[in-house]
């Protein structure tokens, strides 16, 4: 089986080059030999023209795109204390304060900080233990008033209904994290 790589068909466009074959013969050659799997005409035009300029590589050249996010530690440092100074900041106003661009606000707060907006305030996606022991200790707190002192009525609709599936649902995500 013949290799039909992008890869491949460069280098044997770049042999029949070096041989002096004119591209619309490499380009009939081509399709002749790989088919429907052969380069485009365009591209083999190209190839032909970067091989008669002295280019030697048949890898493909870095294209331009979204360049890698590098962000310091200072810069994760000033986000987080913007944050924390006011929860309600926008990404666009710590960009502008920071000068720097709202995709990589945006990478730091969510990716580095782990944080997510409720509400409208920035807050940690997860929460510490010492915050995950506070949330059990109040609603065991519930529990225990609730044992000593039971709602009055569970009728549907009433105020009392909705506290109670209110704690049923605390309680349920509590026990299963």
């Amino acid at each position: 089986m013949m290799d039909s790589s992008r890869t491949a068909q460069r280098a044997v466009i770049q042999f029949l080059r070096a041989e002096g074959d004119h591209a619309s013969q490499i380009y009939l050659r081509m399709k002749e030999v790989y088919g429907e799997q052969s380069l485009a005409r365009c591209t083999i035009f190209r190839w032909c023209q970067r091989y008669e300029t002295g280019h030697v590589n048949i890898k493909d050249l870095p294209s331009p795109g979204q360049a890698h996010v590098v962000t310091s530690s200072a810069t994760i440092s000033a986000v987080d204390e913007l944050i924390r100074q006011n929860r309600r900041i926008t990404a666009c106003e710590i960009a502008v304060e920071l000068s720097i661009s709202k995709g990589i606000v945006h990478h730091i707060i969510h990716k580095k900080l782990g944080y997510g907006k409720v509400c409208a305030q920035w807050v940690p996606k997860h929460l510490s233990e010492n915050q995950n022991t506070a949330r059990m200790g109040v609603c065991l707190t519930q529990k225990l008033l609730h044992l000593s002192h039971p709602l009055p009525s569970y009728a549907p609709g009433s105020a009392y209904q909705c506290q109670w599936r209110l704690f049923i649902v605390v309680l349920f995500y509590m026990n299963c994290n």
